[in-house]
């Protein structure tokens, strides 16, 4: 039987079926469902006609007859259309197989798909419990530091309750002073007639005064009150050197040249003294350094106020020729107008130069800056030049400040010498971009001058090591306590290498070419939280103290007056009308009262600006700029420009309103009396300022300044806060009084 080409080519063998699909057209498609179309409707037409005809009982009589047998084209037709059905049956086996394997596949895609949800969403509840436990540890930790916080309150409470009722009972019961003991008279009159060798005191390792009273005939005579000089010189010497050489014998150590010539040399100063050096010696002033003695220094030291506290301290330096500086650094300081070094420079720099650690306690305004840079960029210099290899291993040294400004304050200080020296110095502070600071330090420096948090933040994003840094100065480091950065400055300080700290035992020599860590410490005060962290991180320090801690210089004129809160704007307006063409600053406590005094100002003429912690660096840089260039001449801050900022020319600090703790206002009036000028503070006092007034009377009273009657009468300027007074007042007193 022939088939048309068209079925035979869509004809494929069943095991070739179901190995590959066939794939056919659109318009294809359409014409075997319209075929299947009339195929079935015909199907419907001759299953009607059977059912009639079985209904009349009819023999059955299909739509289309097939022909006899006999009529073979006939036959040949019913058998194409037998062949097309079956073709079409497989057709439709076929297309249900396809739509069977296709709706397994969708219901296996979609249960993998609810699967992988399922398990998105025990990863998301996973999560979520882990953030839970979290938050509940982070909780217990609040919960635990909380009730330990409370627990200490109770007990500072209760040691606080226990003192008052003490102080009370001391008061009203008195004091239960301890029983003498009565000393017998056979024991008060003892006497023992007798002593040993070892307790005569009266004998002297140096032979001129061995025999104190014995009378030497014509001993001085011819000379100033019977005194020869020359003899008293002579003996001197010779005894020094037995005392030398009797040393050297039992360590052993065999005398030096140098040592040699010198003792020569006094020697023979003692033989050419005659009687024309009879008269009094002369002042430091007048003498070479080879020619200073020990009450020479002693003078110096006095007549600088400088006190030390430590072993092996070298001499300070009278001069900048006498500091031992390299001339880079002489010619830098020639040019900067430095003729002579204040007293915490002729302290500090040499004990810099040793590697010494050193806790520097000075008045404001007393040039500390320089004190520590110098030393740092000598010590710099002995260093390795910074190359591609090294760089990475982050700056030499390290400069921690309290705030923004000191910051960029030094940063100008050190800039001006490195400046020969070839050194790069970059500051690290808040109020910028902390990527374009990494960019820096990744560029390499020497110095890194930074506020404690920005550093801290740079060092753990990893923008900056610390690895070869060994040179650390901690500037108002009683500011950084105050302001809270202790958390801060000892993350820094521990991210510095341990490997290379000074020996603890403070007589060990220290070994010049070997780089210690050196750490500089220099704060106006000295409160217990920066002894505890000078206890902690520096070896055997140098303590060098110039005046007294927390007293103000000589150059400020103090004034107090005591007034009315509505009498003060008044009396602003007065003292800056006096000020001319000088510049002032005024302090008060908050951002708001600064805001507000200014615009006052400003309403009434004066050319003003503010600082405050709410303004931008940018804002606060363009205030200062201004101030400086006398485009103001009037700064309204708070005590964000009390510590450490260095404006030149200040003639008048107002305290508008009192600090509440008196290192702040001697930090506040340390804006003026700068660099050895004079300058003038003062303060308006209310009865609300009554925490400072023991404080305030006693400064006023060590710098000699006036005191206020109502301020010296006052009962708080009596006792000091929180303490008792000295004797409970007799209740005839009381009932008199009143």
């Amino acid at each position: 039987m022939k088939r048309s080409a068209d079925e035979h080519d869509r004809k494929l063998p069943s095991s070739a079926a179901d190995a590959k699909p066939v794939f056919i057209t659109k318009a294809e498609r359409q014409r075997l469902a319209l075929q299947r179309r009339e195929e079935a409707v015909a199907e419907q037409r001759r299953a009607a006609i059977e059912l009639l005809q079985q209904n009349h009982n009819e023999a059955p009589k299909p739509l289309e007859d097939p022909l006899p047998p006999s009529d073979s084209s006939q036959r040949r037709d019913h058998e194409r259309d037998r062949d097309r059905d079956r073709d079409r049956d497989r057709d439709r086996d076929r297309d249900r197989e396809r739509d069977r394997v296709r709706d397994r596949d969708r219901d296996r895609d979609r249960d993998r798909d609810r699967d992988r949800d399922r398990e998105r969403e025990r990863d998301r509840e996973r999560e979520r419990d882990r953030d839970r436990r979290t938050r509940d540890r982070d909780r217990e930790r609040e919960d635990e530091a909380r009730a330990r916080e409370q627990a200490r309150s109770e007990k500072q409470a209760e040691r606080e309750k226990t003192k008052e009722l003490d102080a009370i009972k001391e008061q009203y019961l008195g004091s239960k002073k301890p029983k003498k003991r009565v000393i017998k008279p056979s024991e008060k009159f003892r006497f023992s007639f007798g002593w040993e060798d070892t307790e005569d005191t009266s004998r002297d390792m140096n032979a001129l005064y061995q025999n104190p009273h014995e009378a030497r005939l014509l001993f001085g005579r011819g000379f100033i009150a019977g005194m020869d000089r020359r003899e008293q010189k002579k003996q001197a010497a010779r005894h020094e050197k037995e005392t030398r050489e009797e040393i050297r014998r039992k360590e052993g150590i065999e005398e030096l040249p140098e040592e040699a010539a010198a003792q020569r040399k006094k020697e023979a100063a003692a033989e050419n003294y005659d009687s024309f050096d009879m008269r009094v010696d002369r002042h430091w002033t007048e003498k070479k350094l080879e020619e200073m003695t020990e009450r020479d220094w002693r003078i110096f030291r006095e007549d600088f106020n400088i006190s030390f506290k430590g072993s092996r301290i070298p001499r300070p330096m009278r001069s900048w020729s006498e500091s031992k500086l390299r001339p880079e650094l002489l010619k830098a300081i020639e040019k900067a107008g430095y003729k002579t070094p204040s007293p915490i420079q002729m302290a500090a720099i040499p004990l810099g130069l040793q590697q010494r650690d050193v806790i520097g306690i000075a008045e404001t305004g007393s040039g500390k800056t320089a004190a520590f840079v110098l030393p740092m960029l000598s010590y710099i210099t002995r260093l390795p030049p910074l190359t591609e290899e090294n760089e990475a291993e982050g700056p030499y040294a390290v400069v921690l400040a309290p705030t923004r400004e000191l910051a960029q304050q030094i940063e100008d200080e050190t800039v001006k010498f490195a400046h020969y020296l070839g050194i790069k110095v970059v500051s690290i502070v808040g109020g910028q971009y902390i990527e374009e600071q990494g960019f820096k330090l990744g560029q390499g420096c020497e110095v890194v001058i930074a506020t404690p948090g920005r550093l801290l933040d740079c060092l753990e994003r990893r923008f900056a090591v610390l690895n070869q840094c060994n040179y650390v100065v901690l500037d108002e480091a009683d500011r950084m306590i105050d302001m809270g950065f202790e958390e801060q400055v000892i993350g820094v300080l521990n991210k510095m290498p341990s490997s290379n700290l000074k020996p603890e035992n403070e007589d060990e020599e220290l070994d010049e070419k070997k780089i210690y860590r050196t750490t500089y410490m220099f704060s106006a005060t000295m409160p217990p939280a920066v002894e505890r962290l000078a206890r902690k991180y520096l070896r055997n320090p140098v303590v060098v103290t110039i005046g007294t801690a927390g007293k103000t210089t000589d150059l400020i004129t103090q004034r107090v007056i005591m007034m009315k809160e509505s009498e003060k704007l008044t009396m602003l307006q007065k003292l800056l009308d006096d000020l001319g063409d000088k510049t002032a600053i005024v302090f008060c406590n908050t951002k708001k009262s600064v805001d507000i005094r200014a615009k006052d100002l400003d309403r009434l003429g004066y050319r003003v600006t503010t600082l405050h912690g709410g303004k931008s660096q940018e804002q606060r840089e363009i205030s200062l700029e201004g101030f400086r260039n006398r485009r103001f001449n009037v700064l309204v801050a708070t005590d964000v420009a009390g510590r450490g900022i260095d404006i030149p020319d200040v003639a008048h600090v107002i305290n508008y309103e009192m600090p509440n703790q008196i290192d702040m206002y001697t930090h506040r009036i340390g804006r003026t009396g700068r660099a050895g000028k004079t300058g003038s503070a003062t303060a308006f006092l209310t009865l609300h300022d009554s925490d400072v007034f023991y404080d305030l009377k006693q400064m006023l009273i060590q710098s000699n300044s006036p005191v206020p009657p109502e301020l010296a009468r006052h009962e708080a300027s009596k006792f000091k806060p929180g303490s008792i007074p000295d004797r409970p007042p007799r209740r005839n007193e009381t009932l008199f009084s009143h």
